[in-house]
């Protein structure tokens, strides 16, 4: 982030968009939200793109700190804690980081018509899918880049269904038996112990 008043801007819009939807994110309305003088956020972000750039910049910024501790554990060769791990970031999205996670959603939707933030927004998460990749090579998977795109289809699954769908949601043991399963799928697995 560039500044504190981008950060504060973004932050602001982040909360409309979770709180509001796309048609409550207004230049005016991002001012008041963060407590700004009028004219404060057109000042910084001139168009509604250059707006919505800066709350996917912000939202990027603050999943990999969130990710952080799954990039790190997966460069071990231990399965169990990046299930761990992923587990985690799962239930934070779900719980403590839920607003972030909605408005991600609404960013989501609206690059779907707007070809120049869907570039932005596929830039952004080739930050986390490439990391993916290469923890799940590690890890032993036959096909990194198709196990990859399948754990993130599930978390997005997962998220999507727990927060605007109709499912309930998940446990954290939902969690783990659900990313456990999934992964026993894609990894080789320690040989099992004959029995005594």
């Amino acid at each position: 982030m560039k500044s504190q008043r981008a950060e504060l801007v973004a932050e602001a819009a982040i909360t409309l968009l979770a709180e509001r939807g796309m048609r409550g994110l207004t230049h005016r309305a991002v001012d008041e939200e963060a407590g700004l003088p009028p004219g404060s956020t057109s000042n910084l972000a001139r168009t509604r793109l250059a707006l919505l750039e800066l709350a996917l910049e912000r939202l990027t910024e603050l999943e990999i700190v969130a990710f952080a501790s799954v990039l790190d554990v997966g460069r071990t060769d231990e399965p169990a804690a990046f299930a761990e791990a992923a587990v985690q970031v799962l239930w934070t999205q779900l719980t403590v980081d839920r607003r972030r996670t909605v408005a991600r959603y609404e960013l989501a939707l609206e690059a779907t018509r707007r070809p120049e933030l869907r570039k932005v927004y596929d830039e952004a998460g080739s930050r986390f899918r490439d990391p993916a990749v290469a923890i799940l090579a590690a890890a032993g998977s036959s096909d990194p880049v198709r196990h990859s795109r399948q754990i993130v289809a599930f978390s997005e699954g997962v998220m999507f269904d727990a927060i605007v769908g109709a499912g309930a949601a998940p446990t954290l043991d939902d969690l783990r038996l659900g990313v456990g399963e999934l992964l026993r799928g894609m990894l080789p697995q320690p040989p099992s112990r004959p029995e005594r």
